[in-house]
């Protein structure tokens, strides 16, 4: 017997609540990428793993916010707390993975492509994963095809967001690479959903694990609390309230340290003008 499935019992309250928890994730997380590229290099990987926390934490959100609004009409839902939780941990290693490539590589070339497809497998595997979580009195059925294109959008979306972190244009791009970031992660997921089809026993054992309403509170606070912390040191930059770093404008190189890109032509032609001036003293008594 074929459940009936339904992605959106909340209207458009999830969608619009996910949407914007990915993208709140995703312009911390590519801000902190793209300061890691301005900054000395013993601060990049505080930046990078903050970043990618960031990432992790708004995607997964972003999931299981979509996730309330996922019912099957025939069977209760309930939800294993520790896959739940593991999918989280996925997220922000795998994410991690791609995000500190990218930040010690540069956002061009093979360490892109790398760094953007780590990322999206890993976006993809948190997914599943939670999906995986799911605990009913039936069987989750997947269309290959749907699936295979939700993944390629999340190796797509992605790829697009740490090109963009690599850019390094300001906090508006970084903004604007959030919000279609954002868009693509909800759609990866969407899609990956309409790739779902429930098959239900035929008996009515009640599903075991914990009822959505359960994780909540969990799955709200923690997550958020974290979001809101990430956003307060990316608003308040110590580097920045000890004394702003220098970096050559003229020179816009991802990947490497500011102190490498900082020349000092100041010194050398002082130097020579205090030269110019003693051999002018020396001659000036033959002069006489």
């Amino acid at each position: 017997m074929q459940g009936t499935v339904d992605g959106f019992s909340y209207g458009l309250v999830t969608p619009l609540v996910a949407y914007l928890m990915a993208c709140l994730g995703g312009a911390l997380g590519l801000r902190c990428t793209t300061r890691s590229m301005l900054v000395n290099r013993s601060w990049r990987p505080g930046w990078l793993a903050l970043g990618s926390a960031a990432i992790g934490s708004g995607i997964w959100t972003m999931h299981f916010v979509a996730m309330m609004g996922f019912k099957v009409r025939e069977a209760p839902i309930h939800y294993d707390r520790a896959i739940t939780f593991a999918s989280l941990g996925v997220a922000i290693v795998m994410v991690g993975i791609g995000v500190f490539i990218v930040g010690y590589r540069g956002a061009r070339g093979t360490a892109l492509l790398t760094g953007g497809a780590i990322t999206g497998l890993g976006i993809a595997s948190m997914h599943y994963l939670g999906m995986a979580s799911m605990r009913l009195n039936g069987q989750l059925e997947y269309n290959t095809a749907t699936v295979s294109v939700s993944v390629v959008i999340a190796v797509v979306a992605a790829t697009a967001a740490l090109w963009a972190a690599g850019q390094v244009r300001g906090f508006l791009w970084s903004v604007g690479a959030s919000l279609i970031m954002g868009l693509a992660v909800t759609g990866m997921h969407y899609t990956g959903m309409a790739a779902l089809s429930v098959h239900l026993h035929g008996t009515s054992a009640p599903a075991s694990g914990d009822s959505p309403a359960s994780l909540l509170a969990p799955m709200m606070i923690g997550p958020l609390a974290f979001l809101l912390l990430a956003g307060v040191v990316v608003m308040f930059d110590p580097l920045m309230v000890m004394g702003k770093p220098v970096w050559s404008p003229a020179e816009n190189k991802p990947g490497v340290p500011a102190r490498e890109l900082v020349h000092h032509p100041a010194a050398r032609p002082s130097l020579r003008t205090h030269r110019n001036v003693t051999h002018h003293d020396s001659r000036t008594p033959q002069n006489r």
